[in-house]
């Protein structure tokens, strides 16, 4: 634990109540083992844990306001007949802990890192006026940006218009925007099939169905989630004043989002679907003017599965790119993390779909294999909001805004970007840090802050 003074015996004696629970564990040394090697696995420094954030809260609710945070780590002992070797060690750390969310302390005296904070880092300018193109060109490699060599002439062209060289935020933000996480570049493009112009593009086509039918659509393509007309009933939520919950009268509208979160989910399965299905939340939640999420879904389209014992006739292990997970990783931990998200948040996860594809098709340079080895992750659900709160309302010049939620951390700014890149071509560290971390119990405390809002 973090604190800002001591403990007297009353105090530490609570904190060591509120810290013992679960089974107790009795080390004890096999026989004739000649060496042994400890491994601390905790959170990974400068992140805060969703443990943590509920364990300290508890703490402060139990008189110890002193305390700033608590975090938990496990201490494994491994026995061994032999000193092991450095390739050794490394094949356990690999395997005791979750890289995405977890790192490995060899030393106690290290988990003063823990707690570390740093400063934020200054903000940089990239020298494109003297140092042209290949400035920039350096930088969308060493940021992990993924701009296409048209989006660096127009970045090059635009600065030198500006007379000012870029920082590293603005690029950062342009390549968020324009990022294929979301595929909208793609989807906006004008395309030719066997050289005719198509009168709609790919999102046309999409928003086609609403501008020929769009009677009982609310909102539609403007907002976080889309809206339709629900019905006229009763609504059970607390009074603003009294704070007793009692039933409500009013139109019920009815909100929907589904969106992907492929590339994280082909890093990392469980942390990858988790913070899909978070994300989706957030929408939801931030839809209007604010909203109630209500029930969750979640959908995988991956490769062949090849489920060792199991192989089917049609299923060919054709390889895949190094560093994305097999299809049976992803559908073995997709799914769980998705799911565990949403039910940590307070939402049931109450539908879904899977389905495998993978074929050799005929294409311009002879027969090539198609399938989903970066997968087609699903995140949606549906949730209700009233009748005025459907449009958002403007916001003046000189409001104030206000940032609800956990710490924000680079982890997950550079995701978008990342995504974009072809995978295997950008470096391992940009593959990871396109995943963000899941929070639930952070999300559910920012749902409540909305909550209250909108029954107000």
């Amino acid at each position: 634990s973090l604190c800002e003074e001591g403990l007297n015996d009353r105090q530490a004696d609570i904190l060591a109540r509120l810290l013992t629970y679960g089974p107790k564990i009795s080390q004890t040394e096999p026989e004739g083992s000649a060496t042994q090697a400890e491994f601390l696995v905790v959170p990974r420094p400068g992140t805060i844990s969703p443990w943590s954030s509920k364990a300290s809260d508890i703490a402060h609710n139990c008189g110890l306001s002193m305390i700033q945070r608590i975090e938990r780590g496990i201490r494994f002992v491994v026995f061994a007949d032999t000193p092991l070797t450095e390739d050794q060690e490394g094949l356990i750390i690999e395997a005791l802990h979750d890289r995405m969310t977890q790192a490995v302390l060899r030393d106690e005296c290290d988990i003063p890192k823990l707690f570390a904070e740093a400063e934020p880092a200054p903000m940089t300018t990239v020298s494109v006026l003297e140092g042209g193109r290949e400035m920039l060109a350096a930088a969308n490699q060493s940021l992990g940006l993924a701009l296409a060599d048209d989006e660096i002439d127009y970045l090059v062209d635009s600065y030198q218009k500006l007379e000012r060289d870029p920082t590293d935020v603005e690029l950062m933000m342009f390549a968020q925007a324009n990022s294929e996480h979301c595929r909208h570049k793609i989807f906006n493009a004008s395309w030719s099939i066997d050289g005719e112009e198509q009168d709609l593009s790919l999102f046309k086509m999409i928003r086609n169905t609403h501008a020929m039918h769009s009677e009982g659509v609310l909102s539609a393509y403007k907002d976080n989630a889309s809206v339709i007309e629900g019905f006229h009933s009763r609504r059970f939520y607390p009074g603003t004043d009294s704070r007793e919950y009692g039933f409500n009268e009013e139109d019920i509208h009815i909100l929907m989002k589904v969106e992907t979160h492929n590339h994280p989910t082909a890093i990392a399965p469980w942390a990858g679907a988790a913070t899909g299905s978070g994300g989706e939340i957030r929408d939801e939640g931030a839809t209007g003017k604010g909203s109630k999420p209500k029930a969750g879904l979640t959908g995988f389209t991956v490769s062949n599965l090849n489920i060792p014992g199991y192989e089917q006739p049609w299923e060919q292990d054709y390889g895949k790119p190094e560093r994305i997970v097999s299809p049976l990783e992803i559908m073995i931990d997709g799914p769980l993390g998705g799911a565990g998200f949403n039910n940590e948040f307070g939402r049931p996860n109450l539908c879904g779909y899977f389905r495998t594809f993978e074929a050799k098709v005929k294409g311009v340079a002879g027969y090539e294999v198609r399938g989903y080895h970066k997968p087609i992750m699903l995140a949606g659900g549906l949730g209700n909001i009233k009748a005025e709160h459907v449009e958002k309302g403007d916001i003046p010049v000189g409001a104030k805004l206000i940032v609800l939620g956990g710490p924000a951390m680079q982890i997950g700014l550079g995701g978008g970007a990342a995504s974009s890149m072809t995978s295997g071509e950008g470096q391992e560290d940009l593959d990871f840090a396109s995943v963000q971390r899941d929070n639930p119990e952070m999300e559910r405390r920012c749902q409540e802050v909305i909550d209250r809002c909108w029954q107000q």
